[in-house]
């Protein structure tokens, strides 16, 4: 949330540093926000505390869509039509999990910021199933060994969530067409690592990377959708989920066009 970093303990916010980001497009509509700060970002966290046990013991981990369109909703549609048959995914109680529940997924992605670090929560682990979650005992975030696991439980087609473009590359390198990789949480990657993405990854999540909105002009193959964020369609397999997820909800992409209200600054 405006590339700040927020420490929760025994389910109370520690810290906050000053966001980094001023405006995201998506905190305006959803709760009028006008400027992101360090205040304002705290009462977010103890929102979602309340409101569905944001990395506290009573972890609520079922949804349904909380934004019409993102790329939890794209991945809950892929599962649910049996266009994939797992997402690699990672949310806090769990960190690194395998899910094939499209309204896990809902509950566990839809609603949260990027994770860096967490704890293992019994009730996350047990709805989830702990032969699903990377390392129940540790929680850790590994979305490379990650996308081992998921092979290795012989899914036939996965998705797998990256921040970061080296990662992408190695699970293209590695399982081909056999993964959907998926840009998530991409604020702050360089020019360099925009580009390891678009040339890597299905589905990119633009969020506040200038790099990335500079590089979906520059590609003009690359299919556009999301009015607030946009999320990039690169490859057919990419395009179809996201066309798929639009046409669900009675929408169509857009191509060419600027964000009409991007996040501010870009980063």
């Amino acid at each position: 949330m405006g590339l700040t970093e927020v420490v929760i303990e025994n389910g109370r916010v520690i810290s906050v540093t000053a966001p980094k980001i001023d405006y995201c497009p998506l905190f305006k509509k959803y709760r009028n926000l006008d400027q992101l700060t360090a205040d304002e970002v705290k009462k977010n966290m103890e929102l979602r505390i309340r409101e569905f046990g944001f990395c506290s013991p009573n972890r609520q981990t079922r949804m349904g869509d909380f934004i019409t369109f993102g790329v939890s909703e794209i991945l809950a549609t892929a599962l649910h039509s049996g266009v994939i048959d797992a997402a690699v995914i990672v949310s806090d109680g769990c960190g690194t999990a395998v899910v094939s529940d499209p309204e896990i997924v809902q509950g566990l992605c839809g609603r949260i910021s990027g994770i860096l670090e967490t704890s293992p929560i019994a009730k996350v682990i047990n709805d989830i199933g702990a032969d699903r979650v990377l390392n129940p005992k540790t929680a850790c975030i590994d979305q490379l060994l990650g996308a081992d696991k998921a092979a290795q439980m012989g899914f036939r087609k996965f998705a797998v969530t990256v921040s970061n473009g080296s990662d992408a590359a190695v699970i293209r390198s590695k399982y081909s067409d056999r993964a959907v990789v998926i840009g998530v949480h991409t604020t702050g990657v360089s020019r360099a690592g925009a580009e390891q993405m678009f040339d890597n990854c299905d589905i990119i999540s633009a969020c506040a990377s200038g790099p990335l909105h500079e590089l979906a002009s520059e590609r003009k193959d690359t299919l556009i959708a999301g009015n607030k964020v946009p999320i990039y369609g690169v490859t057919c397999f990419g395009k179809k989920l996201v066309l798929d997820k639009l046409h669900s909800i009675g929408r169509e992409p857009w191509y060419g066009q600027p964000a009409a209200d991007p996040a501010r600054p870009l980063f």
